[in-house]
């Protein structure tokens, strides 16, 4: 009980410490925390977003994968597409099927339907697979520029405000410690936000990217056991 009064009393006095701190800054710095803030909530606003929809996506590409490999008929996966719809393979499935349904046509052979072009079933999944991967990536770069721009954002503040303190200095003649501390503490609070803003977003598109990856791994994958399928029922 008063371990934990302490640590609160510990997290009251730092939160009161950084407000003094932000309530002191120049305009410039207050500017460039304003960007920062912005770059900040839009990167956790993606990234909450994007673990949600990564996190639905693999869960119905297992079972969408399931109920591909039990089902006999084609038409049973089509109809099962729109429940999964989440899942990258459903698309790249109904690009393959649509291309069956241009295609198909009746043999000599009774009951035997066959296509006329493997080469256009394997593009049109190429292309169903391509087009999930763009969907998938939207949105990421702005992690990357969030990563990359803004400890930079934050380091202008931080050079804008030295130059602001050594300005002070040179106006009022005195050159102590006691006299420097406050302006570069006050301009060290944008670099610090910067990293706030960027590191984040940095591991974020680290880890959607390989998750990108290996859906792509995935639907190539699967787009060669689609291909396996109509060369033993169509070919």
């Amino acid at each position: 009980m008063t371990v934990g009064l302490i640590v609160l009393s510990q997290i009251a006095l730092y939160q009161s410490e950084v407000w003094q701190l932000l309530a002191t800054t120049g305009p410039v710095a207050r500017i460039v925390l304003l960007i920062l803030l912005v770059f900040s909530v839009l990167s956790w606003a993606i990234t909450l977003r994007k673990y949600r929809t990564f996190k639905v996506a693999r869960r119905e590409s297992r079972e969408f994968l399931r109920v591909f490999r039990s089902s006999k008929k084609l038409s049973e996966i089509r109809a099962s597409c729109q429940a999964l719809k989440a899942s990258p393979l459903a698309e790249v499935f109904l690009g393959g099927y649509r291309e069956i349904e241009n295609q198909v046509v009746v043999s000599e052979n009774p009951g035997k339907p066959h296509v006329r072009s493997i080469e256009a079933i394997q593009r049109s999944l190429a292309i169903a697979s391509s087009s999930e991967l763009t969907r998938m990536e939207q949105w990421l770069p702005w992690l990357a520029t969030t990563g990359a721009v803004t400890p930079f954002i934050g380091l202008f503040g931080t050079v804008w405000g030295i130059i602001d303190a050594f300005q002070g200095l040179g106006a009022t003649g005195t050159a102590t410690l006691r006299s420097v501390a406050p302006g570069i503490s006050e301009a060290l609070v944008t670099t610090a936000a910067g990293l706030f803003a960027a590191i984040p977003a940095v591991m974020a598109y680290n880890h959607f990217i390989q998750r990108v990856k290996q859906f792509g791994s995935l639907m190539d994958d699967f787009a060669l056991e689609f291909i396996n399928i109509v060369e033993r029922h169509f070919a």
